[in-house]
Parts: structure tokens; sequence; C-alpha cells
């Protein structure tokens, strides 16, 4: 295989059925600005050679290594690992890995729609192709005026934030049902249910804090948003492209004078808005404030958990408090019951008394009295436990 890796044009609905068993770690995707994608098999050095990214930058989209969500900026790439979304974006492509993944898919066919420019679109009509973006004209000729690496990002940004926000969904139709039938119902099935539901709530909730942390520093420091305009930096450091260029110098010096003036022009334009970071800012805080209120939907579903269980623990402090009062109650009883059995045993003991013979009568009153003794005990008992507050009322 040669470095660069074998290319194969993509298309979603084959990459749909390809079983996760054969699918290679090394497996990329490449867009180009015309969304057109085409499937890479290559090692890492191909990669690193291509975007001139380094080793650890690329180690942080091995899936085989657990890196929390990270959006970097580098000299000539974006380096994007949001969840199972991990890509590199530079100013003219977009490479994503593992696009058989079932999560991934739909972020390829999203690029593919997204990303050429609305001009080649109609290009494409013109050429007989079928346009399907009548609706979405509007909206299309905005994301138009965009740099190619920034339609890129809102792609990946927006397949996130509308994960983690199905996912939020899901666990609240699972876990408020759940947290009813635990109030009205307090059994083993139900506290089992919910201890699973709060489980996988705190690990989504981290996945979302650390989305949110990331856009949150990205829009507090704008070096780092400056760093995500490649397309800026690009026409900084090399305002004229094209071996065509150096032709026209040497074939033509008026023409030349005239790219040269056009060229320091767009020098001077480029550095005053070297600086301008507007643009992002907008589009970061969009998806900030989409990516917060999924977090404050997980924030108040564990305040609702959190109430559920102060509920659950008064329900059963109550129930401690009434067994606790029963056994007061059966304690007080086992005391004015012994008083009657000590009354009892004396009489029992087989020791000859004068007063034993012609007094059978002495027995009934030995036990009424005992009985009313007894329970008199128990009655000043629970009269001064009820005084005391030691029982309800």
């Amino acid at each position: 295989m040669a470095r660069d890796g074998s290319v194969v044009p993509a298309d979603p609905q084959a990459m749909a059925v390809v079983k996760k068993k054969t699918q290679s770690s090394r497996s990329w995707i490449l867009f180009d600005a015309t969304g057109q994608g085409s499937l890479l098999d290559v090692d890492k050095y191909a990669i690193m050679h291509r975007v001139q990214i380094h080793a650890r930058d690329l180690r942080i989209l091995d899936p085989l290594l657990s890196y929390p969500s990270t959006i970097l900026g580098r000299e000539k790439a974006i380096v994007l690992n949001l969840e199972h979304i991990k890509a590199i974006i530079t100013a003219e492509e977009v490479l994503l890995r593992d696009p058989t993944d079932e999560n991934v898919i739909p972020v390829v066919e999203e690029l593919q729609r997204r990303l050429p420019r609305l001009t080649a679109c109609y290009q494409q009509q013109g050429e007989g192709k079928e346009y399907l973006g009548g609706q979405n004209d509007a909206e299309a000729a905005e994301e138009d005026e965009s740099p190619f690496e920034f339609r890129a990002l809102e792609v990946a940004l927006e397949a996130i934030c509308s994960f983690l926000a199905a996912r939020t969904t899901e666990l609240e139709m699972a876990a408020y049902p759940a947290l009813d039938e635990l109030t009205s119902k307090i059994s083993s099935r139900n506290l089992d249910r919910v201890r699973k539901l709060k489980s996988a709530m705190t690990r989504l909730t981290a996945r979302v804090q650390k989305v949110r942390d990331e856009l949150e520093q990205l829009l507090d420091d704008d070096d780092d948003m400056a760093d995500l305009y490649l397309s800026r930096k690009a026409g900084s450091s090399s305002p004229v492209s094209g071996s065509g260029a150096v032709n026209w110098f040497a074939a033509s010096p008026t023409i030349g004078s005239k790219i040269s003036r056009a060229s320091r022009a767009s020098v001077a334009t480029v550095r005053l808005d070297e600086n301008d970071v507007e643009e992002l800012e907008m589009l970061l805080e969009a998806y900030f404030s989409e990516i917060d209120h999924t977090l404050n939907k997980l924030t108040t579903l564990r305040e609702y958990i959190d109430d559920t269980e102060d509920y659950i623990n008064i329900q059963l402090d109550n129930h401690r408090n009434q067994l606790i009062q029963l056994e007061l109650f059966l304690s007080s009883g086992t005391v004015c019951l012994s008083f009657y059995s000590l009354v009892a045993a004396i009489f029992g003991v087989n020791i000859p008394y004068t007063w034993n013979s012609n007094h059978g009568y002495m027995f009934k009153w030995v036990v009424i009295v005992s009985g009313v003794i007894s329970a008199l005990m128990f009655l000043l008992i629970t009269a001064y436990a009820r005084k005391k507050g030691l029982v309800g009322s």
C-alpha cells in the first residue's frame, strides 16, 4: 500500500451496511471543498504528513484511548474530538474518523450536504443535476459567506449538541416516570431502577459538562478563537497561491505589479482583521447556549432526583419513628407484665403460709389487684411518653 493509502469513493448507504467487525481503526473519510467524500485507509504517519500535525494531537483522536472532548487550533488544522466525532479540519478539507460508525453516518451525510458553497450547488443544477435546497436558500446563503473550516466546525458542533440533547431527552423520558413510581411505592426494584438512571445521568452530565467547558474556554480566549481561522492564516502566510501566479510575474511585469499591489492590500486587510473573531464567537455562542440548555435540563433532573431522595428519606424516617413508637409500647407492656409475673412468682413459691389455708377467696383479689396495678403502670408510662413528645398524639 502506498504511503497515502488507498482512496475509495464514499457511499453513505454502502457504509451503513458495513459490519463493525470489519471496521479498521485506520479508516477515514476525506471531504473536499465541494463536499465530495473519499474513503481512506491510511496509517497515522500519512495523516500527520497530510495535515501537518504532531503525533500527540493525532493521539487525541485514537478511539482506543480515552480523551475528553477537545477542540485544538493548530497552524494549519483544527483537531476536533467531540465524543464519537473525531475529525481534522483544514482550510480545504475535512478528515473524519470511523465513517462507518452508526453515530458518525449522520455527520457524514450532513457534511456532504452543507460543505459545498451555494454557487457550487447552482453550478451542479446548471449541469443537469437536481438541486434540493430550495427551502434552505437563505440559510445556505449565510453559510456560503463562512470559511470552509467554520462550516465543517458548525456541522460537528450541531451534531454533538443534537446527540447529547437526544440522549438527555431519552433519559428524562425514562427517569421522571421511574421517580414518580418510586415515590408512590418504595421497593427494591424501583430503587435499583432509579440507581441505574442516576448513574447514567451522572455519566451524561460529565460528558455534556466537558463539551460546555471546552466551548466556554474558547469563548474566553480570543487568541484560541483566532487560531481556528485557518483561511485567514493561510491568506496571511501566502496571499497569492498557486504556481500560475509565479508564471504571471515572469511573463508580464505589469500584471505582476498589479497582483503585488493587490496582495499587499489583502495582507493589510488580513492584519486589520487578525483580532476580529466576531463571526466565530457568534457561532460558538449559539452552540454554547444549546449545550448549556442541555446541561440545565440535566441539572433540573438531578435536582428532581435529589428532591425524590429527600422525600424517600423522610418517608423512611417516618416509618422508623413508627417502629420506635411500637417498640416503646411493647417495652412498656413488657415491664408491666413483669410486675404481674413477679406477684405470680411470689405466690407460686412452695412455702407454707399460715394464711394459705381457709383463705381461698384471696386468690381472685391478688389477681385483680396485680392486673389493675400493671394496667395503671402502662397508662402512666404512655402518658409520660406523650407528655414528653416521645410518641405521636
